[in-house]
């Protein structure tokens, strides 16, 4: 089943409208959000490591 012109067009316009919404706002969280330090980045790091290992060792396990 192909979708017709008309619903490719309407999502086009959906997906257009999305980005001028949405860009505009992610660039103003960019620009005032916090900037991480040395602790934030352990933070993120460690469980990201236990989550990679973690997922290695189910491989394993098959």
């Amino acid at each position: 089943m192909e979708m017709s012109l008309w619903m490719k067009i309407a999502w086009a316009l959906a997906l257009g409208a999305m980005l001028v919404f949405l860009l505009p706002r992610a660039r103003h969280m960019l620009k005032n959000s916090p900037k991480a330090g040395a602790g934030d980045w352990q933070a993120v790091l460690i469980p990201l490591v236990l989550v990679i290992l973690f997922v290695l060792l189910l491989i394993m396990a098959v």
